[in-house]
């Protein structure tokens, strides 16, 4: 991160295990796509966190060592022995975290990853990770929960706020409306073009547009793309976000520019 200019580089990215488009399960393959994004702060989904000894059954740690991040993990359930759910790496300091079950009766355990995250000007950035259900009333019960009080409104939330992930809603739905209300979102087409690829899933042929990055107001996005190296479109079944921001006061030195 420049901290001169005050531009964070976010990304959000289902890595589905480390399992590839190749049905090949290659941490170091992730490893290699988050080193081509150079992000300041991670969003991933679906990671598998398992301490047993080997440094890449324990996914999010071992991308956090390789990469020089810290990490939290949002465990949202079991499996082989491990944690799974979604994890957030910073290059910036973290000073607190909290997973929120988001889950519906008897479909898959899902959560929100929350990390409070301190900015070089000081301020607090709360980054929230989710992955919301497959099921249509899944998805309108997790909409509902993360713009409650509870969650994205609740009263310590007090700095800026983002929302990514894998929302599974490939539709102008009800997560896309309620979230829009409180937040911006990506216009795609303005950056991407009208005639750019907007597509996330799956990776090598993308068909549907499942991950998403909501925003305050406070922030301005610079950029927005698709990263869609050769090694991306292979790692997993998705294709990471990335955007990149300007923070308020650089925000508010623009419009100074601007008026003068």
């Amino acid at each position: 991160m420049n901290e001169a200019s005050q531009r964070i580089r976010i990304t959000t990215y289902n890595i589905h295990k480390c399992c590839g488009l190749d049905r090949r399960i290659s941490p170091a393959r992730i490893v290699e796509v988050l080193r081509e994004i150079n992000a300041d702060i991670v969003a991933l989904q679906e990671v598998v966190c398992v301490a047993n000894g080997i440094r890449e059954y324990d996914q999010g740690r071992y991308f956090a060592d390789e990469l020089g991040y810290e990490y939290c993990l949002g465990e949202n359930r079991r499996v082989v022995g491990g944690g799974y759910g979604n994890v957030i790496l910073s290059r910036l300091p973290v000073k607190a975290t909290r997973n929120y079950d988001i889950s519906w009766r008897r479909c898959e355990r899902r959560g929100c990853l929350r990390a409070d995250i301190t900015l070089p000007n000081e301020r607090l950035l709360h980054i929230f990770n989710a992955h919301l259900g497959l099921a249509h009333a899944e998805r309108r019960h997790q909409a509902r929960q993360l713009v409650s009080p509870e969650i994205l409104l609740h009263t310590d939330v007090q700095g800026t706020r983002i929302v990514l992930g894998d929302f599974n809603e490939w539709t102008h739905g009800l997560t896309s409306r309620l979230l829009a209300t409180y937040l911006e979102s990506v216009d795609l087409r303005h950056h991407l073009g009208r005639l750019g690829r907007t597509k996330t899933y799956p990776g090598f042929l993308p068909l549907l547009h499942l991950d998403h990055i909501y925003f305050d107001a406070a922030l301005q996005l610079e950029r927005f793309a698709l990263h869609r190296s050769r090694t991306a479109l292979v790692a997993s079944d998705h294709v990471p976000l990335v955007a990149d921001f300007l923070l308020e006061a650089e925000v508010e030195a623009k419009e100074l520019t601007r008026s003068a």
